[in-house]
């Protein structure tokens, strides 16, 4: 695919002249009148996954689909300081960016018909001098729209992914009641005393696009919900989507809901494992047609190569938080250990779970979506390019011994951050600025970790001696 750019013109002028097609426009108004449509939030996700952006009146549809809004440089990293005081990402006297709609992104939140959103794309406003109009460097969505297309071009190759998103709820009634040694897994009656939660979130859902398919209560307060797969950029929306569904469902109802990789030792963790297939043509690449028995072609043996080659250099992305160590930790809670894959083995780090997909259970719960599947497509892209063999298949449970075939996996924030600074192939999926900026927000969180005195330093050692 070639792309023919005019001198001059930038991506944000095509941008607005796309959004000021009046066919389009007419036919967003009318939804909006139909609704009773009265406001509008324009977003963005941060480095760290968080919604941010403005709310506008409806009626200034024409002039935010051209102007867009504008925000804080600094809001893509949740302005945040670090332990200086300084903002991450440019400081306080950084330029502002302006953030344009992607008008097929419409919705009328399900919750109030009174309010529809749009997510945005993030641009360098006109008057910088030099990169004035071009796409903002630390724009996550954006930079995995335009990485995921690039890949295509060169490739013919599209990626389709599904997120399994477990999560952990909690509040009056929502105890578990299981006998000791068991597991209240798949119990129905677990999943009728959170009759309530899931059906909201599933209405919700599908009233926002998510074709949801099933679901199923897992460990004590974790409930995961899935809808079908698609396109990886579509994917990744959804998953912020879906997450702004559960903080609406808890408010409803009063509730708690958490993300929170961890949320106690010996229960399960709360995984976002990726189930991806690569297509060409509307083909499956990762299988051939006409096999029953599992197995993957030439083609998925070079791409899980790839997957495997970069998984220690991807950490800091799948598990982005100190806390989501805990549950690479806590061996025998189905997270991996050491970096493998396996026919249908739950203990590796990736599982063939069927022909023609592979499930990628590094990331969890907090990952940033747009991150996650931009080093996902590099590492396939890789792997495709020389051809990277993935080894042989873990047979029996990984926690029982070591196969050292690639890297280690790190076991904290800090090591994982190591082997991101070390990974070339994975920081340029997210670009210089991009993982630069990402490096630093999570080195600051990192140092502050390390600085905090914690409950279990305080067991330890606050009266041991002598």
């Amino acid at each position: 695919m070639t792309i023919t750019t005019t001198p001059g013109v930038t991506a944000l002028d095509r941008h607005r002249e796309r959004n000021t097609d009046q066919a389009v426009l007419e036919a967003i108004r009318k939804r909006i009148d139909e609704a009773g449509v009265q406001y509008l939030y324009y977003q963005a996700v941060t480095v760290t996954g968080r919604v941010v952006g403005k709310v506008v009146p409806a009626r200034h549809l024409a002039r935010n689909a051209e102007r867009g809004v504008q925000l804080h440089r600094t809001a893509v990293s949740d302005l945040q300081t670090d332990r200086a005081g300084n903002l991450l990402g440019g400081g306080a006297e950084a330029a502002e960016f302006t953030a344009v709609p992607d008008l097929d992104t419409f919705a009328v939140l399900p919750w109030d018909s009174t309010t529809g959103r749009f997510f945005c794309r993030l641009y360098e406003p006109d008057h910088r001098p030099g990169v004035g109009g071009q796409p903002l460097a630390t724009d996550v969505r954006g930079n995995l729209r335009r990485l995921h297309a690039a890949f295509t071009a060169r490739t013919g190759l599209e990626l389709r992914t599904g997120c399994e998103p477990e999560m952990t709820w909690s509040g009056p009634g929502l105890d578990a009641r299981f006998r000791p040694g068991s597991s209240p897994a798949y119990h129905v009656d677990h999943l009728e005393r959170y009759r309530p939660i899931y059906q909201k979130v599933i209405s919700y859902g599908q009233a926002l696009g998510l074709d949801m398919i099933e679901g199923d209560y897992e460990d004590p307060g974790q409930l995961e919900l899935n809808w079908m797969y698609d396109h990886a950029d579509l994917t990744a929306d959804r998953l912020v989507v879906y997450r702004q569904i559960c903080r609406q469902v808890a408010r409803e109802l009063g509730v708690t809901a958490s993300f929170m990789p961890k949320p106690a030792t010996g229960m399960m963790g709360n995984g976002c494992h990726h189930n991806l297939s690569l297509w060409r043509d509307g083909v499956n690449v990762l299988a051939d047609p006409g096999v029953t028995e599992l197995h993957l072609t030439e083609t998925g043996r070079h791409a899980l190569g790839g997957i495997l080659s970069h998984a220690a250099g991807a950490m800091a992305v799948m598990g982005s938080t100190v806390n989501s160590y805990k549950r690479y930790w806590d061996s025998g809670q189905f997270a991996p250990s050491q970096i493998n894959w396996g026919m249908d083995n739950k203990t590796c780090t990736v599982r063939l779970s069927a022909n023609g997909r592979l499930e990628f259970k590094l990331p969890d719960a907090m990952v940033n979506p747009y991150l996650s599947h931009a080093v996902l497509i590099a590492a396939v892209e890789d792997g495709l390019t020389h051809g990277t063999d993935p080894g042989p298949a873990q047979h029996g449970s990984s926690y029982d011994g070591d196969v050292p075939r690639f890297d280690k996996l790190p076991l904290t924030l800090g090591e994982a951050l190591d082997a991101f600074e070390a990974d070339p192939v994975v920081k340029d999926a997210l670009g210089a600025e991009l993982a630069e900026l990402y490096s630093a927000f999570k080195r600051d969180e990192w140092a502050r970790f390390c600085g905090t005195v914690t409950d279990w330093e305080h067991m330890m050692y606050a009266e041991e001696t002598p």
